[in-house]
């Protein structure tokens, strides 16, 4: 890939998706795939007048060793220095940037009741420091190609031939180009008019059918708006955390889910694939899981906590969405969820609440917004799909026809 097309995307995401501001300092989290792009996205945060920039590496067959090799109370234990670490992050409230490019496969054969016992062993410890930057902090997620990955997604082709495919898509469906920033202002008005429109019906509650056999009902937070696109931080500092991006999407009320859905896409949790599965819900919380392919991985997934069966989003992405039009599937859940629709189990998100800013994170919880270690997306789209809307004065108002919008 040319080199200026890169630099393009690295300003992207610094500009347009951390939009950092002069002083501020960055992370930036990474597996070991990218150097060179990472070193890009560096430059780019100190020309936009970065303060310092940090970066974190990641690499699975190191963190498998890991978990291999430490016991249960190191990996479920934090030093005096990583907490002290998270103080400075709270205090600083740094910009954060994760390039995310790891085998979907990356991590299978881990002990995950061993890894999934140390995170629910660490998470009431770094729970504070999350919730003390809730609402603060610029985030980007974005995605660079890793060779396994590319494989994956290309079997058939070399190594080079398979990267530079992967970028190929990587940059498209992020709408890079010679106008990246004009694109991405047009595409946020875009997303905005549509969660406007939404947000003017007074919805609560969202029906989906599809003749895979889901049949859900979703309950609302009358407090809630459907947001997407750009976000406004607590610092009154514009960011786009997802590039790409399709969705909009809302926290529903914890507890106010009935039904069952069926999943029409792989995902990838921890490095390990799940799939062909069905969750049935009782009381807004999951009854029971099954699935063809990670059955069990599913089910620690949705009792990491108390909150991981219940619903934190629900997210409406046309079929049209250029990711599903590339006909791929990217094994990867930033986008593979923009492709379709989707909802994610666990954590919802206090910024789906109005005026969310003069609130304080209980009380936006104490609204609905369901709290949990855990926050994964999974997709239900389908080109079957339909969604009704129920609105506060008692209409049924289409949303969804065949998996597209009907407005």
């Amino acid at each position: 890939m040319k080199k200026s097309v890169l630099r393009e995307y690295a300003k992207l995401i610094v500009r347009c998706g951390i939009n950092v501001q002069k002083g501020q300092e960055v992370m930036v989290y990474a597996d070991l795939d990218q150097p060179e792009f990472v070193a890009m996205v560096v430059e780019e945060a100190y020309k936009a007048k970065a303060s310092k920039v940090i970066v974190e590496w990641n690499y699975q067959p190191l963190q498998k060793i890991h978990v291999r090799h430490q016991s249960l109370k190191t990996l479920g234990t934090l030093a005096k220095w990583q907490i002290e670490r998270r103080q400075h992050m709270v205090d600083t409230v740094p910009a954060r940037i994760h390039l995310i490019s790891e085998d979907p496969d990356g991590l299978k054969g881990i002990n995950m009741k061993k890894l999934a016992k140390s995170r629910q062993m660490i998470y009431p410890i770094i729970k504070p420091f999350s919730d003390a930057l809730e609402g603060k902090q610029q985030w980007c997620i974005a995605a660079v190609p890793g060779p396994a990955w590319a494989k994956k997604l290309f079997p058939n082709d070399r190594k080079s031939v398979a990267m530079e495919k992967l970028w190929k898509a990587i940059l498209d469906t992020s709408r890079v180009g010679e106008n990246s920033v004009k694109n991405w202002d047009e595409h946020n008005k875009n997303i905005h008019d549509r969660c406007a429109y939404l947000n003017s019906l007074g919805i609560t509650e969202l029906h989906y059918t599809a003749d895979n056999g889901t049949d859900l009902t979703v309950g609302m937070i009358p407090e809630a708006q459907f947001c997407g696109g750009q976000e406004i931080s607590r610092q009154g500092i514009a960011f786009n955390p997802n590039i790409p991006t399709e969705e909009c999407f809302i926290s529903p009320m914890r507890g106010k889910a009935e039904g069952v859905v069926y999943s029409t896409k792989p995902l990838s949790y921890n490095g390990q694939i799940i799939d062909k599965f069905c969750l049935h819900f009782e009381n807004g919380k999951v009854v029971k899981a099954t699935a063809e392919v990670g059955e069990e991985l599913l089910k620690t997934m949705v009792s990491m906590d108390e909150g991981a069966a219940y619903l934190g989003e629900c997210a409406l992405v046309p079929q049209e969405s250029p990711i599903n039009q590339t006909g791929m599937l990217f094994y990867n859940t930033l986008f593979d969820e923009n492709a379709v629709c989707h909802l994610a189990l666990g954590m919802g998100f206090a910024d789906t609440i109005r005026d969310h800013h003069s609130k304080t994170l209980e009380e936006c919880k104490a609204l609905g917004v369901n709290d949990s270690m855990i926050h994964e997306d999974f997709m239900i789209g389908c080109d079957t799909m339909n969604i009704d809307a129920k609105t506060a004065d008692g209409k049924i108002v289409p949303i969804f026809r065949n998996g597209t919008w009907a407005f």
